[in-house]
């Protein structure tokens, strides 16, 4: 290899480096900048929130009254008029007209015979300061509200809190994560080392399952529910789930487990050690990252999900989930719909920890066996 062309290879390198780089970066700005959002935006007031954007926290310009003033009755009201060097008709002056130089704005306000201009300049501000905490304490203590009872005096009720449904949100969770991952690890087990007629045409119609979406599947089962009076239970959920993760499940667990060295089962039919000895003693503390892996994936994905939540288990308050108490507390007209913020931060807490405690077996697991242990 001449040292032309050694340069050349690492200036692709170099470049194919950059790209990676760039494109990782993207990706975490494309994540973190929306999280950043929610939770500034989660500390802010009700007004604060629903009148500007969480960004003008920071400094930045904005258009500041500087004159207030009603023109007198010899401005053409029907042509075209000037103010401090904007132009144009009444109806473009009620949208606003902004100066030749862009420093200056002139609103019309009001009608025509009475209207005031206002006349505005971008200024550079500080931001916006003022946080506070009520949107959490509404979220986790519940909403108070005053109540008129029919002899004039008044009750102050409080509303629903979040921990009853961040309980039901567990239940549902942690059952529906660990079954699919039990059911699917053997089954992945059995594919990759078990040998038994039509393993492979099985096999393929599990995977097979992936491309069907869900959605189809659920009226039939919500019929079959209704049959076995399991509509509206935590079993019920805990099946629709554990059905829906299984396909992707054993798909993952097998391309783990049969990248496992055959010497360590073949020495342990030897020592005559059972299938399911061999499961729970060699295979399960083997598999580890790649149960980690999956584990991830359903519990995220359980947490997260409403519409099976709603169909199978319903949104009755003593079986409410988290993603179902936050899409109510807008209210029946969507007037609260700045507590979302902080309901939906305190939703990712649970998560982000599950993720963090178990990402550094995430990349190992995808990586479907290439590292043990």
């Amino acid at each position: 290899m001449t040292a032309q062309t050694a340069t050349r290879k690492k200036r692709r390198i170099g470049w194919g480096q950059i790209f990676v780089n760039t494109a990782l970066i993207l990706l975490v700005l494309a994540w973190t900048i929306p999280t950043i959002g929610l939770l500034v935006s989660s500390f802010r007031t009700r007004f604060d929130i629903q009148t500007s954007g969480w960004w003008t926290v920071f400094p930045h310009r904005e258009w500041t009254t500087v004159q207030e003033f009603q023109p007198g009755p010899e401005v053409d009201r029907d042509g075209i008029m000037t103010f401090e060097g904007a132009s144009g008709s009444f109806e473009a002056l009620r949208a606003g007209v902004t100066s030749p130089d862009g420093n200056t704005r002139v609103i019309w306000i009001g009608n025509k015979r009475i209207g005031r201009v206002v006349v505005q300049e971008q200024q550079w501000t500080r931001g916006n300061h003022e946080f506070t905490t009520q949107n959490y304490q509404e979220v986790l203590g519940g909403r108070s509200y005053t109540v008129q009872q029919p002899d004039g005096s008044t009750t102050t009720v409080q509303g629903t809190n979040f921990v009853g449904a961040f309980l039901n949100s567990l239940i549902v969770t942690v059952p529906a994560t660990v079954i699919p991952i039990l059911i699917a690890a053997f089954a992945a087990y059995g594919f990759a080392w078990m040998k038994f007629p039509g393993r492979k045409l099985l096999f393929v119609v599990v995977v097979a399952l992936l491309v069907v979406p869900l959605q189809i599947a659920l009226v039939p089962i919500l019929k079959d529910y209704v049959t076995l009076n399991l509509n509206g239970t935590f079993l019920g959920v805990w099946l629709a789930h554990t059905g829906f993760g299984l396909p992707l499940a054993t798909y993952l667990l097998f391309n783990y487990i049969s990248t496992i060295p055959r010497d360590i089962l073949e020495s342990a039919f030897i020592d005559g050690a059972s299938h399911l000895t061999i499961f729970t003693r060699l295979i399960l503390p083997l598999s580890v990252p790649a149960l980690a892996s999956f584990a991830i994936f359903q519990f995220l994905w359980v947490w997260n999900d409403y519409l099976i939540a709603l169909i199978f288990i319903g949104s009755k308050p003593d079986v409410q989930v988290l993603t179902q108490r936050i899409a109510e507390m807008v209210g029946s007209r969507g007037n609260d719909w700045h507590l979302l913020t902080a309901g939906a931060f305190v939703s990712m807490i649970l998560p982000l920890i599950v993720f963090f405690s178990l990402q550094r077996f995430f990349v190992r697991g995808l990586m479907a066996g290439s590292v043990k242990g």
